[in-house]
């Protein structure tokens, strides 16, 4: 390097997994960037991109937030050293971003629910998003928009197979 700087190796968007089920099941209120307290095989397995976080959820042990029941496969490199599988593992966010979340969940009867994870400056980050969910009805009208969306489209573009 002439200028003396490192570069940093960023595989793609840097987008490690997504939960695509958060957004058909849940409502998103808000999101928040949380950062994820990880042993060094995980971080090794996230980065070969071996996370799932399609059943997590975000819950609140002693003032702490935790991302409980996500997947991080086990390090095939890693022998005895591994980790865990479904570990709790400690969500890193602001004071009051947890006292502010911590209370919407005990008084609104929301849940935070993690929607992708990625990577940012090469630390692992977590997308959580406060959400509501889904009546049948709603996710029932939201295929319906979907799908009125995509005939809406073909129309436009003149095609002949609706």
């Amino acid at each position: 390097m002439a200028n003396g700087k490192k570069k940093s190796y960023d595989p793609g968007d840097g987008q490690l997994t997504n939960n695509r089920k958060a957004l058909h099941d849940y409502i998103v209120l808000e999101q928040y960037e949380a950062g994820i307290q990880l042993s060094g095989t995980e971080v090794k397995s996230c980065r070969a991109r071996t996370a799932t976080l399609s059943e997590a959820y975000v819950d609140f042990i002693q003032g702490s937030a935790f991302l409980v029941n996500a997947h991080i496969a086990g390090y095939d490199h890693g022998n005895r050293f591994n980790h865990d599988t479904r570990r709790k593992r400690r969500l890193l966010l602001h004071r009051k971003e947890l006292l502010k979340l911590s209370i919407q969940v005990k008084e609104k009867g929301c849940t935070i629910i993690p929607l992708r994870m990625y990577l940012k400056h090469g630390l692992i980050k977590v997308a959580v998003a406060l959400c509501k969910g889904k009546s049948h009805e709603d996710k029932r009208e939201t295929l319906r928009e979907r799908q009125d969306d995509m005939d809406a489209r073909r129309a436009m573009r003149g095609d002949r197979n609706l």
